[in-house]
């Protein structure tokens, strides 16, 4: 055992689990790739001051859960929290709004780090594949959006989840809402921290999770009441475009999410089977992030799902993937001429495309096909003294357990038509 352990709220991912992971990616990342969506990768971390802007100052991850450093040159850096802010920094400086028509159509993939207390669906070390659509203000993108999110989990086998729906307003009906909401707040019974959120962005308190809260939070204003008559318009057609394409949504008028960027249609996705975690992903519209950061002015919309809490909606759902096997051949050599010769013919089935595995190690015929076994392989190639001597090789099926021999220079096709 190692004297090293991961650290305290993270995790490795290990096979054979890693491939169930890899396969949520996958599922989520088809649908975008299929919409235009180009692949986009950003550091790990980025200037503190990014996130402090973008995410917000008020919020959580800024205050409470970022891990930040300080380089030997005096840069202060964070390890990225979340993915949206670093991929609209990247399009700004690479200048894709420039380059072509808008949206700037992007998709990533990647780890993310937040500081907070450990628990089953909430780790300081997650996995998250995220879209965004940079540079338009259209209710058409925002509803594309959350179709293929919604796509994606029903590819993926998954029913019991529910999409929250609200809109957050805008520039011109927010504000007015913003003064009547802390009108409200400031009459309650709330700690110090909640009364300096009040004052600084009352919205997230509409965000608070803890019951002491919450339960005085209900005879709050809602901001559809507030909003003004274009983002009315704006939320109405979303709602439309959605359910025109069959997509069941829940309006949740309390719906305000985590960051402070979002404007306009903001939504969630949950699953009941998850308890407290019940967020496995989110986003919603961010017109006014890229001005935030320095950018020009670039309506946009996003998300994130969480490949993490993904996975255990699956187990929660008892959905098992049909995934494929990693090795679809396995070789067993008999001998020191026959390692010769099977390990050059398992580069050539490689190299045609099968996945094949090889008996390492020197081992006896018995240890062998029992690695055979563990593997998952489809099919055996056996091959002794006596049947290089015959130019050929058993073939054998590992799940009806028949053999024949293949001559040796035909084994390559013969494996491939089989799998076919």
């Amino acid at each position: 055992m190692s004297t090293f352990k991961a650290p305290r709220g993270t995790y490795d991912l290990i096979p054979p689990a890693s491939a169930t992971y890899l396969a949520v990616r996958e599922a989520i990342a088809a649908p975008l790739r299929r919409s235009g969506y180009g692949y986009i990768e950003t550091p790990g971390f980025e200037n503190v001051e990014l996130f402090a802007r973008g995410v917000g100052e008020s919020t959580d991850i800024v205050t409470k859960e970022m891990y930040t450093l300080t380089t030997k040159g005096g840069d202060e850096l964070a390890l990225r929290p979340e993915g949206t802010a670093s991929v609209l920094r990247a399009a700004l400086e690479a200048n894709l709004h420039k380059a072509g028509s808008l949206p700037v159509k992007l998709w990533y993939s990647g780890s993310y780090y937040r500081y907070e207390r450990p628990q089953k669906g909430r780790y300081r070390h997650f996995s998250q594949v995220g879209a965004e659509a940079i540079g338009a203000e259209d209710p058409a993108l925002d509803a594309e959006l959350i179709v293929l999110a919604h796509d994606a989990y029903r590819s993926l086998g998954l029913r019991n989840f529910r999409i929250l729906l609200n809109s957050l307003g805008d520039a011109t009906c927010r504000p007015v809402y913003r003064a009547a909401l802390q009108d409200f707040l400031r009459a309650l019974d709330l700690d110090e921290d909640t009364r300096r959120r009040v004052e600084i962005n009352p919205l997230r308190v509409l965000d608070d999770k803890r019951e002491a809260v919450r339960a005085q939070l209900a005879d709050a204003p809602l901001l559809r009441d507030y909003l003004c008559e274009e983002c009315k318009a704006y939320h109405a057609e979303v709602r439309e475009l959605i359910t025109a394409r069959g997509v069941d949504f829940e309006d949740d008028a309390r719906l305000v999410r985590g960051l402070d960027y979002y404007t306009r249609t903001t939504f969630e996705f949950v699953h009941d089977g998850l308890g407290s975690q019940s967020a496995v992903g989110g986003g919603g519209r961010y017109d006014g992030l890229s001005e935030m950061i320095g950018g020009p002015a670039l309506p946009s919309v996003g998300w994130a799902l969480g490949v993490d809490r993904t996975v255990l909606a699956l187990e929660a759902e008892g959905v098992e993937l049909n995934l494929p096997a990693a090795v679809s051949v396995f070789a067993v050599p008999l001998g020191e001429e026959a390692r010769k010769v099977l390990f050059g013919l398992v580069c050539e089935l490689r190299t045609a495309g099968v996945a094949t595995d090889f008996a390492y190690g020197g081992k006896g015929l018995k240890a062998a096909m029992k690695a055979a076994n563990r593997s998952g392989a489809r099919y055996a190639i056996v091959a002794g003294e006596r049947d290089l001597a015959e130019n050929v090789v058993q073939l054998k099926d590992m799940e009806s357990g028949d053999q024949a021999p293949v001559p040796l220079t035909e084994v390559v096709e013969a494996i491939r038509s089989r799998l076919a």
